[in-house]
C-alpha cells in the first residue's frame, strides 16, 4: 500500500507555481541580508525571521500538498494556508518597508537587491491571497473570508505594537494599553486556533454571535489605549535632539500609529459582523 499519493496539481495549479517563486523570493531576501551580516536590533531580528518563517512554512505547505499527506492532517487546511497566505504578506510588507529604511546605507548593492526580491516576495504572497480568498457565494472556511482575513491582520498589527513596545512599565495608563494589545491579541490568536483545529462547531452558542460581541468590546478598548498611549507617551516629552533612528521615541511613535491603524480594523470588522448577524437573512 502507497504511503503517499503525489498529487502534481500541487506543484503544477496557479497557486503552486505562485508558492514556488514564494520560496526563491524569500530565499534570495535572507541569503543577501544574512551575507551583509548581522545587526543586533529588534528590526532587523523580525525581517529575518519574517523571511525565513514565511520560507519554511511554504516549503513545508507545498511539500505536505505535493505529497497528498496535508489530508490526513485534523485541521482545517484550507483555513491554514488561507490564514498563512495573508500572515506572510502582512509580515514580508512590513520587512519590505522596515529593512530599506532602518539598514540600506550608502547604497549597499546587497541590501537594495535584498529589498528588491523582498518587495517580489510580498507580491507573490498577495497574489496567492487573491487566488486562494472565497469568492462571494462561495462554501468556504471562515479564515478564506474577509471577517477570518481581518482577525488575522488584526493579530499581525498586535505583533508589530509588541515588537515596538518601549515604555515606562511603572506608568499604569500604559500597563493598561499593554492589556488592551494582549488581551485583544490572544483572543484573535484562539479564535484563529480553532478555527484551524475545527474546535467552532464545538461551541454549546453561536460563534457569530460571540465574535460580535468580543468585536464591540475590542473597539470599545483600543479606544480607550487610542486615547490613554499617546497622552502619557508623548506629555511632557518631546523628541530629544540626540535620538539616533529609531529611538525609543520613535518607537512610541510607531505604537501609537499602529494602535489607531488597529482600531479601524477592529471598527470594519465590527461593522462587518454586525452586518452578517443582524442585516443578512440566512440561505
Amino acid at each position: 500500500m502507497a504511503i503517499v499519493a503525489v498529487d502534481y496539481r500541487a506543484v503544477t495549479a496557479p497557486v503552486g507555481i505562485v508558492r514556488f517563486s514564494e520560496i526563491f523570493l524569500a530565499c534570495v531576501a535572507f541569503s543577501l541580508v544574512a551575507h551583509v551580516g548581522h545587526i543586533a536590533a529588534s528590526y532587523w531580528a523580525w525581517c529575518m525571521f519574517t523571511w525565513c518563517f514565511c520560507f519554511a512554512v511554504t516549503v513545508l505547505i507545498l511539500l505536505l500538498e505535493f505529497t497528498g499527506l496535508h489530508a490526513k492532517i485534523p485541521i482545517s487546511w484550507d483555513d491554514f494556508t488561507t490564514a498563512f497566505a495573508m500572515l506572510a504578506t502582512l509580515m514580508v510588507f512590513t520587512a519590505s518597508i522596515i529593512y530599506p529604511s532602518f539598514y540600506i546605507h550608502s547604497h549597499n548593492s546587497y541590501a537594495i537587491a535584498a529589498t528588491i526580491m523582498s518587495i517580489l516576495c510580498f507580491t507573490a504572497y498577495t497574489a496567492e491571497v487573491v487566488l486562494t480568498r472565497a469568492k462571494p457565494g462561495e462554501i468556504s472556511g471562515f479564515l478564506s473570508t474577509v471577517p477570518g482575513l481581518l482577525k488575522v491582520l488584526e493579530a499581525f498589527v498586535a505583533c508589530i505594537i509588541f515588537i515596538s513596545l518601549s515604555f515606562d512599565k511603572h506608568n499604569a495608563g500604559l500597563n493598561w494599553c499593554v492589556a488592551v494589545y494582549s488581551l485583544c491579541f490572544i483572543f484573535a490568536l484562539v479564535i484563529i486556533v480553532f478555527t484551524i483545529c475545527r474546535l467552532i462547531a464545538l461551541f454549546p452558542f453561536s460563534f457569530d454571535k460571540v465574535l460580535t460581541g468580543y468585536n464591540i468590546l475590542a473597539v470599545l478598548m483600543y479606544v480607550t489605549a487610542a486615547v490613554i498611549w499617546p497622552l502619557y507617551s508623548f506629555q511632557n516629552n518631546p523628541r530629544p535632539n540626540k535620538c539616533p533612528f529609531p529611538c525609543t521615541w520613535d518607537k512610541l511613535v510607531v505604537v501609537t500609529f499602529m494602535t489607531y491603524f488597529n482600531l479601524i480594523v477592529y471598527i470594519v470588522d465590527t461593522v462587518y459582523s454586525v452586518r452578517l448577524v443582524f442585516f443578512v437573512s440566512p440561505a
